[in-house]
C-alpha cells in the first residue's frame, strides 16, 4: 500500500516556474514507478510524465517536454515535477500516482493515486 500527498501547487503568472512535490508512505515506494497526470475543468486526465524505479529513465508529453522535468529521491520517498515555463493551458489539477508495474502513460494502469493539487496560471 502507498499513500501519496501532492503539495506545491498555486497561482502563478505566465512564464512561471512552480515545483510540485509527492510524499508517499508505505514500504512499496521503491518499487513503485511514479507519474504525474493532470485534469483540466471538462476535459479527460492526461498525461504528463513518470519516471522509473531507478529514476534513471523518464517519459513526458509532448505538450511538456522541454518544459517539465519529473525526478524522484528514494531515500525521501518523494517524486517532484518542476514546471517551468507555464502557460494558461498548463491550468489543471495535478496528480501524482504509483505504478507497481512499470513507467506507463496510462492513468488506469496506476495503482495508487494522491488527492491532487491545484495549478492555476494567469495570463
Amino acid at each position: 500500500q502507498v499513500q501519496l500527498v501532492e503539495s506545491g501547487g498555486g497561482l502563478v503568472q505566465a512564464g512561471g516556474s512552480l515545483r510540485l512535490s509527492c510524499a508517499a508512505s508505505g514500504r512499496t515506494f521503491n518499487r513503485c514507478a511514479m507519474g504525474w497526470f493532470r485534469q483540466a475543468p471538462g476535459k479527460e486526465r492526461e498525461f504528463v510524465a513518470a519516471i522509473t524505479r531507478s529514476g534513471g529513465n523518464s517519459y513526458y508529453a509532448d505538450s511538456v517536454k522541454g518544459r517539465f522535468t519529473i525526478s524522484r529521491d528514494n531515500a525521501k520517498n518523494t517524486v517532484y515535477l518542476q514546471m517551468n515555463s507555464l502557460n494558461p493551458e498548463d491550468t489543471a489539477v495535478y496528480y501524482c500516482a504509483a505504478n507497481l508495474r512499470g513507467a506507463t502513460m496510462t492513468y488506469a494502469e496506476y495503482n495508487y493515486w494522491g488527492q491532487g493539487t491545484q495549478v492555476t496560471v494567469s495570463s
